[in-house]
């Protein structure tokens, strides 16, 4: 089970990665029927793990430090899909560009199958903190590991901090990938069958045999 040590050096991570700067977004971690979360106003370069936050998926926190003025956002995903078990929020730069476009990913890279579908969906602009942004980003990521949300930024799950850090820094370089390609004219895009034969090869893709690798 993930502890506040970890959750405390994946935000630092974040920031170290440039997928955060300052404040800038936040993690959190399925703790039991809780979940810890990083305190609001917490800043990349301090974070500790006595500041992280305990809460449960009401909104009810112990502890001195608030969470998180998103905490609505990953309460939301957590009760929506049992195999998020660490979420990872970032305002990184690619990403939160084509987020400003309020445009998700086509099928532009057969690597969009990782995030389990044929694209990448974008919620639509909502206030942040707000139960409404909350409802809006689970249904973006619904049946995804990972969603854009309109001019914000990121948000995207593992089943654990190293799995909830890939998939940040891995739709950061397709949405820069992508953007490059848009700037140098219209990029070609896969069709349905070729998605679902790279989903297919994902299937057993970076496996390998039940034994200690050396």
């Amino acid at each position: 089970m993930t502890g506040p040590e970890t959750v405390a050096w994946l935000y630092g991570e974040l920031g170290r990665l440039g997928l955060n700067a300052a404040s800038a977004g936040n993690v959190s971690a399925r703790f039991g029927e809780t979940m810890l979360i990083t305190p609001t106003g917490a800043r990349v370069d301090g974070i500790r793990p006595e500041h992280v936050v305990t809460m449960d998926l009401a909104g009810h926190w112990q502890g001195t430090l608030r969470p998180s003025s998103e905490w609505a956002m990953h309460a939301a995903i957590y009760q929506q899909d049992p195999a998020a078990q660490v979420i990872v929020h970032a305002h990184s730069d690619a990403a939160t560009a084509l987020a400003c476009l309020g445009e998700g990913l086509p099928p532009f890279h057969y690597m969009l199958a990782e995030f389990g579908g044929d694209n990448l969906r974008c919620a639509p602009y909502i206030t942040f903190g707000t139960p409404e942004l909350a409802r809006a980003a689970a249904a973006a990521i619904a049946g995804r590991t990972a969603c854009l949300l309109a001019n914000h930024g990121m948000i995207c799950h593992g089943r654990d901090a190293a799995g909830a850090l890939t998939t940040a820094i891995r739709l950061e370089t397709l949405a820069r990938q992508y953007l490059l390609a848009r700037s140098a004219g219209a990029p070609v895009l896969l069709d349905a069958r070729q998605m679902q034969q790279a989903r297919a090869r994902y299937a057993t893709y970076g496996q390998q045999p039940d034994q200690e690798m050396t």
